[in-house]
């Protein structure tokens, strides 16, 4: 079992940026492949990056590659997003998920999710 709180949202004006956290609990944080999405109002929940298990790789969405880069610390069970050069169009409600297998965890598929936190870009 492993429960996900994330942190770190607020407001922010485009250009600016913030750093999303993770925390993780459970024994087992470091064998989870671990993911962000977010979900714009009105809209669908999205992917937005994903990390493997020992943090050398990570994969993006088109709509953040350059801008955003997900980290992550084992020894902390912490993963975290650091989203750069915000734009209003990245306002919404971002979740950490942790999942075992990568097309599964990319579709939205995770074994676990966190409950969320806001990000507000204004222009």
């Amino acid at each position: 079992q492993v429960q996900l709180a994330e942190s770190g949202g607020g407001s922010v004006q485009a250009g600016g940026s913030l750093r999303l956290s993770c925390a993780a609990s459970g024994h087992t944080f470091s064998s989870y492949l671990m993911a962000w999405f977010r979900q714009a109002p009105g809209k669908e929940r999205e992917f937005v990056a994903d990390i493997s298990r020992t943090g050398d790789s990570a994969h993006y969405s088109d709509s953040v590659q350059g801008r955003f880069t997900i980290t992550r610390d084992n020894a902390e069970n912490m993963v975290y997003l650091q989203m750069n050069s915000l734009k209003p169009e990245d306002t919404a409600d971002y979740y950490c998920a942790a999942g075992s297998f990568i097309p599964l965890l990319r579709a939205g598929r995770a074994n676990y999710w966190g409950q969320g936190t806001l990000v507000i870009v204004t222009s």
